[in-house]
């Protein structure tokens, strides 16, 4: 179940991303389909990471039994902190950023959702475990 899980968490990354992409250059269209399809694909990219986190990742389930020891650890506090941290302030922005656009004038609209998607993808970005970071992962899972 495990692998399961994170080869589909891996591989809707790329998802969220286009999806992040087209709500910052068209989010706020008067349809406002990419900022929804973008906190949809959002919130379901959590849910499996939360999945991952608090059940079945051996990683995050080693660096909570001794959470002090897994922030001496870069790989560790990566997954148990840094990883968690930075997606769910990216979800949190997309969200805010999605009651905004839908609250705000027409002319408003198009630059609410450049800023709030803009940092929302900007925080996930800074928080995907890469290739070449000490905890980086491959860009397409098998």
């Amino acid at each position: 179940m495990y692998v399961i899980v994170l080869l589909v968490h891996s591989w809707l990354r790329w998802a969220v991303l286009a999806a992040g992409l087209v709500a910052v250059f068209r989010g706020g269209s008067r349809e406002e389909t990419g900022g929804k399809w973008f906190t949809i694909l959002l919130d379901v990219q959590v849910t499996l990471g939360l999945l991952l986190y608090f059940v079945l990742s051996p990683i995050t389930g080693a660096a909570l039994d001794d959470f002090g020891g897994a922030m001496k650890i870069p790989q560790l506090r990566f997954f148990a902190v840094e990883h968690v941290f930075g997606m769910v302030i990216g979800t949190a922005l997309a969200h805010i950023g999605r009651a905004r656009v839908r609250k705000a004038p027409s002319h408003r609209r198009g630059r609410t959702a450049a800023i709030f998607y803009g940092l929302a993808l900007i925080a996930i970005l800074a928080s995907i475990p890469w290739p070449g970071m000490p905890a980086g992962r491959p860009l397409f899972k098998w």
